[in-house]
């Protein structure tokens, strides 16, 4: 594994290390933006948190690294909505500058495209098997 390509898993850990963390430190805004139709919101919460941590640890252990990050690409694909909703319903959320809200969902394609490239997801030995 590249120096570059380790230092963007650790950023890809650290991030979702940190934001499962938050989805029970911060329980209440985290449900915040979980759009009304979603049922259960707290479950769900609780149930993203589990991931994003099991996801993150999945990507530190050579043998998982690829299947958490098919998981982690699955589950961010899973909250775009919650990234819409908010971005639908700015005036809900004050404290967020609405560029940043904006700034999300392209943020979200880069994180997809890192999450892919440091796990071994997507990489040019596995293009050249296709």
């Amino acid at each position: 594994m590249t120096v570059a390509r380790r230092i963007v898993l650790g950023l890809v850990v650290a991030f979702f290390l940190v934001g499962g963390i938050a989805h029970f430190a911060y329980a209440t805004a985290e449900i915040s933006i979980i759009p009304a139709y979603v049922p259960y919101p707290h479950a769900v919460n609780a149930f993203v948190g589990v991931c994003e941590l099991l996801g993150a640890a999945g990507l530190l252990l050579p043998f998982s690294r690829r299947a958490a990050g098919v998981g982690l690409i699955l589950l961010s694909i899973a909250v775009t909505p919650a990234n819409v909703f908010m971005l639908q319903h700015a005036e809900r959320y004050p404290d967020v500058p609405e560029w940043l809200l904006v700034a999300r969902l392209p943020a979200q394609l880069l994180l997809l495209v890192l999450i892919g490239w440091s796990s071994g997801v997507v990489s040019r030995r596995n293009a050249a098997k296709r």
